[in-house]
Order: C-alpha cells, then sequence, then structure tokens
C-alpha cells in the first residue's frame, strides 16, 4: 500500500516540479590538486614512505646555504661568489687575443677591463667590455667574444688621424671630420697637415674638397689658419702668406696658379698675397725687399732729375 501510495504521488506531480531532495553524504571531497598532497602526508606519518638516512641533516645544509645565496644577492655579493667559483674551476681568463691596436696599448685594454688573471670567463660581461673599449681615445669601434675555456678576442678599429689642430698652445690630432682624437703627443705626426684658430677643425673637411684641383699648391701648405670664424690664410713652406678670401676660394686659387706659372710669383722675395679682393691682388715684400725697392726708387728718381737738368 505505502509503494501505491508513492506511485500514485509521482503520478500527481507535476512535470516542472523540482526533484526531490537527497539526502547528502558525510564525507568532505578535497580538490584534486590536495587529494595527493594529504595521501603523501598520510603516508609519511604511517611509515610507508622510506626516508634515507642523514636527509634531515642534508636539507638542513641546504636551507642554510639557501639562505646564505639570497643573504649574498641582497648585499650584492652574488656575482662575486659567481666569479670566484668559475674561477676555481677552470674558467679563468689565462690568454687575451688584441688585433687591430696601432695606436691603443694592450696593457691599457687590459687594465681597463680588469684583467689580472683571476677573472672569470664565464662571469664577463662582453657589451660592458666593449662600451668600456669604445671610450678609449682612439677606438671607433670594438669587438670583444668568448673563446672558452680561457680566452677572450678584441678586435678594435681605430679611428685615423689626418691632420693637428693647433688651439691657442694646444695641439690635437684631428680626423678627416674635424672630430678631435687626442693631444699630439708624438713627433711622428709631423707631416701631418697644420690648422691654426678657434673652430679650424670644424671646416676642414669642406676646405680640403677645395684643394682637390690643387694638389700640388696643397703640398706647398705648411699650416692652414683660419681667420676670424670666416676665410684662410695659407701659410707657404718659404714662409710666403697667402690671403684667400671669404668666398670663391677657386677663383683665388685659379689666379695665384696662373701668376705663379707666369711670374714665378712664389720664388720671390715677398712676404704675402692678398687675394681676398677679386678684381686686384696685392703684393706684400719682405723688409729686406721692400728696402732695397726704396734705394732702387730713390736711385731712379736721382737718376731722373740728374738727367731733367742736364736737358
Amino acid at each position: 500500500m505505502f509503494a501505491l501510495i508513492g506511485k500514485k504521488a509521482m503520478k500527481q506531480q507535476p512535470a516542472y516540479a523540482a526533484p526531490l531532495p537527497v539526502e547528502l553524504d558525510d564525507k568532505i571531497v578535497l580538490p584534486r590538486p590536495l587529494r595527493r598532497m594529504v595521501r603523501f602526508m598520510v603516508s609519511l606519518a604511517t611509515g610507508r614512505i622510506h626516508i634515507p638516512a642523514h636527509t634531515g641533516t642534508l636539507a638542513t645544509f641546504v636551507f642554510f646555504g639557501a639562505t646564505g645565496l639570497y643573504g649574498m644577492s641582497l648585499g650584492g655579493q652574488a656575482d662575486s661568489l659567481a666569479e670566484a667559483t668559475t674561477t676555481a674551476v677552470g674558467f679563468a681568463i689565462e690568454d687575451v687575443k688584441v688585433s687591430g691596436n696601432n695606436q691603443t696599448s694592450e696593457i691599457d685594454i687590459l687594465q681597463l677591463l680588469g684583467l689580472d688573471g683571476t677573472t672569470s670567463l664565464v662571469a664577463l660581461d662582453i657589451n660592458a667590455a666593449r662600451q668600456k673599449l669604445i671610450h678609449l681615445p682612439w677606438v671607433q669601434d670594438a669587438e670583444v667574444r668568448k673563446i672558452y675555456p680561457r680566452t677572450i678576442e678584441v678586435k678594435l678599429k681605430e679611428r685615423e688621424a689626418y691632420a693637428i689642430w693647433q688651439h691657442g698652445a694646444e695641439l690635437s690630432l684631428i680626423e678627416k671630420s674635424g672630430a678631435v682624437i687626442a693631444p699630439l703627443r708624438d713627433n711622428k705626426y709631423t707631416t701631418l697637415p697644420l690648422f691654426v684658430g678657434q673652430n679650424a677643425e670644424r671646416a676642414v673637411n669642406d676646405f680640403e674638397k677645395q684643394f682637390a684641383d690643387w694638389p700640388e699648391m696643397k703640398k706647398r701648405v705648411k699650416a692652414f689658419v683660419r681667420v676670424a670664424g670666416r676665410r684662410w690664410d695659407l701659410h707657404l713652406d718659404n714662409g710666403i702668406v697667402v690671403k684667400l678670401p671669404e668666398t670663391d676660394v677657386a677663383r683665388a686659387l685659379q689666379q695665384l696658379t696662373e701668376f705663379d706659372a707666369e711670374h714665378k710669383l712664389l720664388e720671390r722675395d715677398i712676404a704675402a698675397v692678398d687675394l681676398r679682393l677679386p678684381d686686384r691682388t696685392t703684393i706684400q715684400l719682405t723688409p729686406g725687399a721692400a728696402e732695397r725697392r726704396q734705394v732702387a726708387v730713390q736711385a731712379r728718381d736721382k737718376a731722373i732729375k740728374k738727367a731733367e737738368k742736364q736737358i
């Protein structure tokens, strides 16, 4: 009868009614990741997992070691420890191969990189080493490469000295672009052209282009002197000063070349040739030549007067 009543009640229940509540289980179901951890802890507590001897001692050392490494990292000593460790196992730099250094000393390179025989090849930062090298006066570019286990290779591309720049009492070597390389310390560069004056180094490249068609004249120039930052005076090897105009330098050089070819102008006893004005050329005599000329003029005037009296 009880079953019949149950069936009847089920027949009379609407189709949309919620299902009857089911009695919950008293057990707690853990998430999947925690199940393995709980099983491991239970097995460990019940002795089903065998722990090797001295595991606790080893774990203690590992813990204190990790703590020490962490402390050294916070104190900035991790790099020193790594370098000392890798050096001890055979990665100390023992050989440095340097190429392309015509002006840069190998000793300067070793000192700059801090290579003292105890530096570790593993710990060496080649990018930082390259940045140090390109700040050397003569170095334009540098390449640093590790060759394991104990060698580094340094390739330098050095700057090329093109001229000497005199500014005040200072002498500096400069590139063709006008960039200063280093102070002049060696007599072996005395054959380079000399540029004198403030900001003269900035105009070197453009001025050199203007001399492309007059190589013979350029060979005779001992010094290029910048005047008031606008024009040039040429000091020739025989002491003559050629004053060039501010503009149209090509015209002035052409005129000077023609005068010298026709009249041997630059072989005469003169002090300067002024080509600044386009419609005239002024010649300045040396003091000795001017004195001799004065004597000759006076003698000529006397001869003229004497001839007039005789008429």
